[in-house]
Parts: structure tokens; C-alpha cells; sequence
């Protein structure tokens, strides 16, 4: 659960171009779980808490409506910090009267992708895409529930900033509400990991809003890509909580092996690029960057490591790095 709440919660984040502190995070939901922590873990930021806020809330508090002072209490949560960037924007509160348009692009040669309804229809629009929510077809997946969701609320771009890391929280909350078709079970764990799929895939998640939002607001294939997603996500799941289990047993092995705090970094930054692996693995170049040791002292700390099994070596010469040694 932790490990699915963590990558959730820096996907989501950098589908929006920001870079949360994985310590920083895994501090948080550590505290929040009430999981053991390790000595020295860093302080979480205000914007750290506030989107865990957000992204519990949206998973835990299943049976409260949405509602549209939940999703300005969610909106205040976002930026519980301030804004992300220089410009001032309304926090809690919808847009304002200027037009809402999409861009990208350096300034004075930006890209318009769509433009939002106007704000005079916005409040009636958002009160619509709520009720339907609230009393969907009653024929209706829960996953389309979700996928609809989503784009209906991007769509609206009711707010001034925020509104992916919005849409992609209702988009946990209707997940995490949909049940089993066999047991009726409802499956939180659906809710987590979409985030993280997603910024695997960023670039196809914008090609394909845009496509359905610049054209007949046929939805089908933003609906065809977030199944897809969605899939995909539950396999990446998977290999996490394999990852998790793996990392549990090395610690297990090794929680007598007298690391220095330089060789806990490593093995932490190895250890959080499960399941995918480091890419590369750990150079001494990338190891020195990580520690800011000396070359010397980065040398020691990788043979120290070699000689405890903590990792292997792969490759020679200017390829020469290591990877986590697995027990077993």
C-alpha cells in the first residue's frame, strides 16, 4: 500500500513537471501509516502533505459526495504551499472571466491545445458533470465511470491550475468505488498506480486529450487509451508489490551489516527504482553524485557493499557498474 501510495503520489506530481522528494514522501505516508521510520528522514513539505492529503481523501473517504466543496478543499490542499509558478492564481475557488486556454510552448510562441467553456456556463457544467457522478447510468462500467470522469473535468478546467492532479484524484476516487462484477468486492487498489502509468506514457496522455478535446468531443479514444492505462498499471502493480516483498527480505538479510549513512543512500536510490531497476545501474560516477563523496570514498563504499553481497557488479570497463544483490 505504501509503495502503490508512493509512486501514485510522485506520478501524478511530475505529469505536471514537478519533482517531489521521495524521502520526503515516503516520510510522510510512513508517518501517516504508521509504519516504523528510520532515523534522520527529512520533514515533508507542505506541498508533499497536501497532495498525500488529497490523494487519501480520494481513496479513503468513499461514501461522502463529491461535491464542489470538496473539490475546493481538495484545491486548497494542492497549493497548500502557494501556487507552483510565479503567476498568482485563485486557491479554493474557480476561475475567473478570462478565457481558459490550454498552451504550451516558450512564451510569445505558445500553443493553444483547447479552450475551456466559457465562465459564465462553467458553475452550471461543473453542477451537471456532479450529479452525473452522483447518479451515473446505472448500466454503466465503473471504469468508463472513471475514464468519463476524468475527461469531463479537464475538459471544464474549472480552476486556474491544478486541475490534471484533480481530475486524475476523481479519477482514483470513482476507481477505488468501483467493485468486483464476481464478488462485489470493492478494489482500492485500482485507484493506485494510474498516476504512475500515466507519466509512462505522458506524451500519449496529452495526444489523445487533445485529440478528443480540439474535435467532436467523441471520448472513445481517450476511453480505448485509459483501459489500456489501466491495464497496464494493474501489471506494474504487481511487479511493485513483487518488488516490495523483494526489497523486504534484503533488508532482512542485511539489517546486521552496519551500513554507513552514504551506502543506505545508495542502496535507498537502487532499492526505489524497483521494479523497473536503475538504468545503467550504479556507476562510480552516479554513485559519487548521489553520496558527494570523494572518488576514493565512493570506491570504498561500492567494494564495502560488494564484500557484505549487499550488490554485484555488472559490466567492465567504462560500463563497469552494480546492481542490487537479491537474497537468493
Amino acid at each position: 500500500m505504501s509503495a502503490l501510495l508512493g509512486r501514485e503520489s510522485l506520478g501524478t506530481a511530475a505529469i505536471e513537471g514537478e519533482q517531489l522528494d521521495p524521502s520526503q514522501v515516503r516520510s510522510s505516508i510512513a508517518r501517516r501509516l504508521g509504519l516504523p521510520q528510520a532515523a534522520g528522514q527529512p520533514q515533508a513539505s507542505a506541498q508533499v502533505e497536501g497532495l498525500l492529503d488529497v490523494l487519501l481523501a480520494a481513496t479513503s473517504e468513499l461514501q461522502e459526495p463529491l461535491s464542489l466543496a470538496t473539490l475546493h478543499q481538495w484545491h486548497q490542499r494542492l497549493f497548500a504551499a502557494g501556487p507552483d509558478g510565479l503567476r498568482t492564481i485563485r486557491i479554493g475557488e474557480l476561475r475567473g472571466d478570462e478565457p481558459m486556454q490550454v498552451l504550451s510552448g516558450p512564451i510569445g510562441r505558445e500553443r493553444i491545445h483547447f479552450e475551456a467553456p466559457p465562465r459564465p456556463t462553467l458553475e452550471a457544467q461543473l453542477d451537471a458533470l456532479l450529479a452525473w457522478i452522483a447518479d451515473p447510468p446505472a448500466e454503466l462500467d465503473g471504469l468508463l465511470r472513471a475514464g468519463i470522469a476524468h475527461i469531463w473535468f479537464l475538459t471544464l478546467h474549472p480552476y486556474d491550475d491544478g486541475n490534471g492532479r484533480l481530475a486524475r484524484a476523481i479519477s482514483d476516487r470513482l476507481l477505488a468505488q468501483a467493485t468486483s462484477p464476481s464478488s462485489g468486492e470493492v478494489l482500492i487498489s485500482r485507484a493506485l498506480g494510474l498516476s504512475a502509468q500515466t507519466l509512462r506514457e505522458r506524451e500519449g496522455y496529452y495526444t489523445v486529450l487533445e485529440r478528443c478535446q480540439r474535435g467532436d468531443l467523441d471520448g472513445t479514444d481517450w476511453l480505448i487509451w485509459f483501459l489500456e492505462q489501466l491495464i497496464a498499471a494493474a501489471q506494474l502493480n504487481q511487479a511493485v508489490i513483487e518488488a516490495v516483498h523483494r526489497k523486504a527480505a534484503f533488508w532482512w538479510r542485511h539489517h546486521h551489516s552496519g551500513f554507513n549513512a552514504r551506502q543506505q543512500k545508495l542502496l535507498n536510490r537502487l532499492l526505489d527504482a524497483e521494479p523497473e531497476g536503475f538504468s545503467g545501474g550504479l556507476s562510480l560516477r552516479k554513485a559519487i553524485g548521489i553520496t558527494r563523496a570523494s572518488r576514493a570514498t565512493a570506491w570504498r563504499d561500492l567494494a564495502d557493499l560488494v564484500a557484505k553481497q549487499a550488490l554485484e557488479p555488472i559490466g567492465a570497463g567504462r560500463s563497469s557498474a552494480y546492481r542490487i544483490r537479491w537474497p537468493g
